[in-house]
């Protein structure tokens, strides 16, 4: 398996993933798919801000990704990301995640980041779980700040400080 930088010919399979998470899961609370015009968005903000999407493949093709971004808006707040890992619903339980977390660690500490913040909704349990293992801490539990499937969603919020 090979983790490398995200090319713009890679949108259309992390467009993708982010739209059967949409669709199918609590993982993004969002309701409508995302589009190319907002995917391609989103990685120009990605490359304009140097923060990173990798990529992991192999000989099956593109597995999944990981990247972080902005926690929050104040300049105080810079040394401070949030980060996301999505794997293919074909290739989760294979540990796929794992080594996307562990290079996104990796990349965050080379960047100089401080502390990696998680947002996981409280039903994912193998996330929260892999987030333990990674030296995770929750810092917070929000109930019900999401409403999607006809049920009230609780966010757990991880951090780990680098």
């Amino acid at each position: 398996m090979n983790i490398r930088p995200a090319k713009t010919d890679d949108l259309t399979d992390i467009l993708s993933m982010y739209n059967d998470a949409i669709l199918n899961t609590t993982a993004v609370y969002e309701y409508e798919p995302f589009t190319e015009t907002y995917i391609n968005h989103w990685f120009k903000e990605k490359e304009a801000s140097h923060f990173p999407v990798l990529i992991a493949e192999n000989e099956s093709g593109i597995l999944g990704f990981a990247t972080y971004g902005t926690f929050r808006h104040r300049s105080a707040y810079r040394t401070t990301a949030e980060h996301s890992v999505y794997v293919k619903s074909e290739f989760q339980g294979q540990g796929f995640g794992k080594i996307l977390l562990d290079a996104i660690l990796e990349e965050a500490k080379r960047n100089g980041i401080h502390v990696l913040v998680g947002g996981i909704d409280s039903s994912n349990l193998i996330s929260i779980q892999l987030h333990q293992k990674f030296g995770f801490e929750e810092v917070a539990r929000m109930k019900e700040v999401a409403f999607k499937f006809d049920k009230w969603l609780d966010l757990v919020l991880m951090q780990k400080i680098l």
